[in-house]
């Protein structure tokens, strides 16, 4: 079993899968593969409400809910505490090609709780070495 993080964009992708149907693809069939594995799947707060923003801006409550149900029941959600706000600053202040806060905020909370992998398809994210995750990779490199 493996503690996988995953980077908001990957939940757009199993959520809105109308938009973006080939990335769509990929992350289902390696959410299928984790759980065939029992893989333990995370991700953190930010997550939860990057995902609701799209339904808050249409007014839909129903689907920002079913998307809040379906992470919650789905992933370990954590959350942006002490111990993720020291790594977040141990990030911004010592990497020589600056981090984004949301992205420094969901590589802190992955290191924070500790996952072998680290799930994106941020391209500026795959090189990242946090102690706390033993790999980053896109999500074209995951093991499906």
């Amino acid at each position: 079993m493996s503690r996988i993080f995953w980077d908001t964009n990957l939940f757009i992708y199993l959520f809105e899968n109308y938009e973006h149907k080939d990335l769509s693809k990929r992350t289902i069939a390696l959410r299928r593969r984790m759980i065939e594995r029992g893989d333990q799947l995370l991700t953190s707060t930010m997550t939860v409400g990057e995902i609701l923003v799209k339904p808050q801006v249409r007014g839909d409550q129903a689907t920002a809910k079913i998307y809040e149900d379906s992470i919650s029941r789905s992933a370990l959600v954590i959350p942006f505490d002490l111990k993720a706000a020291r790594i977040y600053a141990s990030l911004r202040a010592t990497r020589k090609r600056e981090v984004s806060p949301p992205d420094a905020i969901q590589l802190s909370c992955a290191a924070s709780v500790g996952v072998d992998l680290f799930i994106t398809n941020d391209e500026r994210l795959k090189d990242e070495r946090v102690p706390g995750i033993q790999f980053v990779t896109s999500l074209d490199r995951a093991p499906v």
